[in-house]
């Protein structure tokens, strides 16, 4: 039976979304991924396979540190002919501290005796066997029953066994998967609606979806509807083949249309379009515009009937508020598109629009050497606007935005000012013969009405000069020493420009007191891009510690 009103929700972003064609995740990009689904209020974020690879090895061995959700390692059930005390995969998955373990295991008649080449009672006593192993060692232990649907179609009475064999051995959650992604949302709801009827309650059961029939989200619901209260999914349904289940369309469905609770606060799940955009970000993928509440589409409206009557009443074209997750209403043929978003951004800072003065604006675009008259702009909304359409992405980018305003209210001191830089790269042989090259910038650099003129050398132009004006700077500045650039992207948003497109770098900074924070440079030149972003990391920074002391 099902009581509960709760639905878990589980990411696998991090293991299966990495089995995404193209998708190679560093250690330092899971860590990032995983503070955001923290952040949002997944339950259970899923790391990856300990022992399966480097990456995820060095992952477990450091992983961030959550407030909200737990950490989950992945693996399988023991091999055949192997103890559970004696198998070396589970083994690997308590070398690290988590609070959960997930092991994958067959549950389809046919994939055990033609896949793992055993008998079917081998298989449960795996199955059976592994989870009463780590059910000692680990706070929470659940079984992906693999390929469950199919197997349930050839041989329902195998496949609930294999669930009973988790469940009776101490398993919290059995996860029925739609592995090959062919099922539909009738089957789904059909064969959850038996599995609890023969024994295996809702609130013990979880669904794992592919998009195989662009149906994962469909039948994740179904599965829900049908009873069962954990969800498994991806952020922009990244994923093999076709896909997993999207969690950016599930989670919103889940809360706003059928009324359920998740660990996602209703506040929260303004968070949804940040955390969407996050992973883009660090895939450096578009953003899918189409994407269901989240893409910068969902809510946009192109003139003629559609205009004048959202204009009226925006549930006329609209099926949620656009803010409740995040996202902005856009009238397509208006000047007005976006600006309430902006507005409301600005509010966040407690910035009233009205105190920008329009020669501060003028006074900010010359110094941002952009290609529009500054004398055009007309207030700071429009410059904003403007500055997105070259190609600055300010809500990845929340140091620049912030630093962009209080600029042109006058709240940023110049904490310092390059005067002139030049960058030589030298590719040369090293003492055993091999070819490096190395990078050598030289910066005038004015601080407090003194120049300074800085060499530094680095492995690239940008290392350089982050070299050469730190040791100016941190002479000033000692705080700057704590200074770390965590992440670095380039991106180009002009791509029929060629080798002269426009591109945008983006840069993810700390300062040693778990801050973090991003900037952004836009320019056909990458080196400057990058030195915009760069020197807005270093202002910013100076400024927030100004601020907090």
């Amino acid at each position: 039976m099902t009581s509960s009103n709760r639905v878990y929700l589980y990411d696998t972003t991090l293991r299966d979304g990495a089995q995404t064609q193209g998708v190679d995740f560093s250690a330092a990009d899971k860590a990032k991924i995983a503070r955001e689904l923290d952040s949002l209020g997944i339950d259970y974020v899923e790391g990856g396979w300990p022992g399966a690879n480097p990456t995820d090895d060095s992952f477990f061995a450091n992983p961030p540190s959550f407030s909200r959700s737990k950490l989950c390692a992945f693996g399988m059930t023991r091999r055949a002919g192997r103890s559970a005390d004696n198998d070396p995969g589970l083994a690997a998955l308590t070398q690290h501290p988590v609070g959960a373990v997930t092991m994958v295991g067959k549950s389809w008649d046919f994939q055990v005796t033609v896949a793992l080449g055993i008998e079917l009672d081998e298989n449960l006593r795996m199955i059976g066997e592994s989870v009463a192993h780590l059910k000692k060692k680990v706070p929470e232990v659940m079984y992906d029953a693999e390929h469950f649907f199919d197997g349930y179609k050839a041989n329902p009475a195998y496949a609930i066994q294999a669930l009973k064999a988790a469940y009776e051995n101490g398993a919290r959650w059995m996860v029925l998967c739609d592995t090959n992604g062919g099922s539909l949302p009738h089957d789904i709801e059909r064969i959850v609606g038996e599995v609890i009827a023969a024994g295996i309650p809702g609130d013990n059961l979880g669904i794992h979806c592919h998009n195989d029939t662009e149906a994962a989200v469909a039948n994740s619901l179904a599965a829900v509807k049908a009873g069962v209260r954990q969800v498994q999914g991806t952020i922009n349904g990244l994923g093999e083949r076709c896909g997993n289940a999207n969690l950016v369309s599930i989670i919103p469905n889940l809360m706003l249309k059928m009324g359920f609770e998740t660990g996602i606060a209703r506040d929260n799940l303004k968070n949804l379009v940040r955390v969407s955009r996050a992973l883009d970000e660090v895939l450096d993928r578009k953003p899918n515009r189409s994407q269901p509440y989240v893409g910068a589409s969902a809510f946009a409206h192109k003139g003629g009937l559609h205009v004048s009557a959202v204009a009226k009443d925006p549930s006329c074209y609209e099926h949620v508020d656009p803010a409740s997750v995040g996202n902005v209403r856009q009238i397509v043929v208006s000047d007005q598109a976006g600006r309430s978003n902006i507005v409301a951004r600005m509010a966040d800072l407690g910035i009233d629009m009205a105190t920008v003065k329009k020669d501060a604006l003028v006074k900010v675009v010359e110094q941002m050497q952009v290609e529009f008259d500054p004398r055009d702009v007309s207030d700071l909304v429009d410059l904003i606007k403007r500055l997105e359409h070259e190609g600055y992405a300010y809500d990845t980018a929340a140091a620049s935005f912030e630093l962009l305003v209080r600029r042109a209210l006058g709240e940023v001191p110049e904490y310092f000012r390059l005067e002139r830089y030049r960058v030589i790269d030298e590719r040369r042989r090293n003492a055993v013969g091999h070819w490096v090259t190395l990078s050598e910038a030289t910066v005038k650099v004015e601080v407090g009405g003194r120049a300074y003129i800085q060499v530094g050398e680095g492995d690239g132009p940008v290392h350089a000069f982050d070299t050469a004006l730190r040791q100016v700077l941190t002479g000033a500045y000692p705080q700057l020493e704590a200074l770390e650039l965590a992440d670095y992207r380039v991106r180009i948003v002009e791509s029929t420009a060629g080798t002269s497109a426009r591109t945008r770098v983006t840069i993810e900074s700390t300062d040693g007191r778990g801050h973090r924070w991003t900037t952004v440079g836009v320019h056909s030149n990458v080196l400057e891009a990058s030195l915009e972003a760069l020197q807005d990391s270093i202002a910013f920074m100076l400024f927030r510690f100004a601020e907090e002391g």
